[in-house]
């Protein structure tokens, strides 16, 4: 498999969970609501594990690009 095949499916993977867990997220929008939308997003990137998921992704991302 090439890079752009790997970034294709690394891309997939991304947008399935985002649909899947991150859209309407209670939490998220409690926070934002609460805290404001910085806090919320620092929250999912550091304390959610779907957030941990969508990083890990990013790695992959990082590794098909060199």
């Amino acid at each position: 498999m090439n890079r752009k095949q790997e970034r294709k499916i690394v891309l997939q993977q991304i947008e399935e969970t985002l649909t899947l867990y991150c859209n309407g997220c209670f939490l998220y929008n409690h926070h934002k609501k609460d805290y404001g939308r910085t806090y919320a997003h620092k929250y999912c990137l550091s304390s959610c594990t779907v957030g941990e998921r969508l990083k890990d992704f990013g790695q992959k991302l990082n590794i098909c690009d060199r």
